[in-house]
């Protein structure tokens, strides 16, 4: 998920949406569905996303109440997935792992001690993204007629690399990562009510007069998804150290510190796994019937809880197309 202590480097700006309007956002999937997912999941009831067989599809309802904000602002979304692990995140992934099922011990507890609170809180912070939840994330989207890209590793990367190559306007993503990644024009909180955030990556390597490389340094030097920062090295000491000593290498001479992996982990930013291979249409003709069905009957989501996203989708589809005609 990044280093958060990014954002005290990053050059954000609140965004109006209507300045939106017309552009096409390579949104990273897993990001955005599993914040829309810990917010269903620990505001409703599980009745309401929770098959007779005991599939829960939580995500269903995210995607039919998170599209109509793309949509009522004439923004085409295109969905990025992230394809294979990369390696040296392995160890992200297990601590992960272990935080997960001891929230999940937490959980049991609460249960049988009938903290309705603590229930709520806990089951969304257990949450994770089923091959189920990843699957019909994918056909429902495809009903609804939004692109889908398949990432090769990272669908962050791929997002970047797409906006980098101009296919894309914006990236989004909560993750300060994106600017690691060189994501020329990242949009945040797409998922929380209200405008978004704009994260522009060329102003803020002017704003510290470092180039890429150099902030990727100081990321490492700070922390990421892939290494444990160093010790008493926060953001503005990362940013003057780098700037002193040219790069990383001179970094840990002049300090006599070190991260393993260095020259790896900055390649992962600078040079991620990345295909060229992807289209997609920017006009986006939605079968509301098919979605409606796929979504209440096949999976058995309660109408009730998603029937207003699908007439925010309708109403706004049918509102762009007539806007384009005057």
């Amino acid at each position: 998920m990044g280093n958060a202590d990014l954002r005290d480097l990053a050059a954000i700006e609140d965004v109006s949406f209507e300045d939106l309007a017309g552009s096409v956002v390579a949104v990273d999937a897993h990001n955005w569905l599993y914040r829309y997912l810990t917010t269903t999941v620990r505001w409703t009831n599980d009745d309401i996303y929770t098959t007779a067989d005991g599939d829960e599809v939580a995500n269903l309802v995210g995607v039919v109440q998170g599209l109509p904000k793309f949509f009522e602002h004439d923004v085409t979304p295109v969905f990025v997935f992230d394809g294979s692990v990369v390696d040296l995140k392995d160890d992200e992934v297990e601590q992960r792992r272990e935080e997960r099922e001891k929230r999940e011990e937490q959980l049991e507890q609460a249960r049988e001690e009938g903290d309705s609170i603590a229930v709520a809180r806990l089951e969304s912070q257990t949450q994770r993204l089923t091959d189920t939840i990843l699957t019909t994330t994918r056909e429902v989207l495809e009903l609804f007629d939004v692109p889908v890209i398949e990432a090769p590793a990272e669908g962050e990367a791929q997002a970047a690399h797409m906006a980098r190559e101009g296919a894309v306007d914006y990236v989004g993503t909560e993750d300060y990562d994106a600017l690691l990644l060189g994501t020329p024009l990242t949009l945040r909180q797409l998922t929380s009510k209200g405008d978004p955030e704009l994260m522009d990556f060329e102003a803020t390597l002017e704003t510290h007069d470092l180039t890429w490389e150099q902030l990727v340094d100081a990321a490492i030097l700070m922390g990421t998804d892939f290494n444990e920062g160093v010790s008493g090295i926060g953001p503005k000491t990362a940013v003057k150290a780098v700037r002193e000593h040219g790069d990383i290498w001179g970094v840990f001479e002049a300090r006599d510190v070190y991260v393993d992996n260095a020259d790896r982990i900055r390649d992962l930013f600078l040079h991620p796994a990345v295909t060229d291979d992807y289209d997609f249409d920017r006009e986006i003709e939605p079968d509301m019937e098919a979605a409606r069905a796929y979504v209440c009957e096949e999976w058995e989501v309660d109408p009730e809880e998603v029937e207003r996203g699908f007439e925010r989708i309708e109403q706004s589809v049918v509102q762009t197309g007539l806007d384009r005609w005057t």
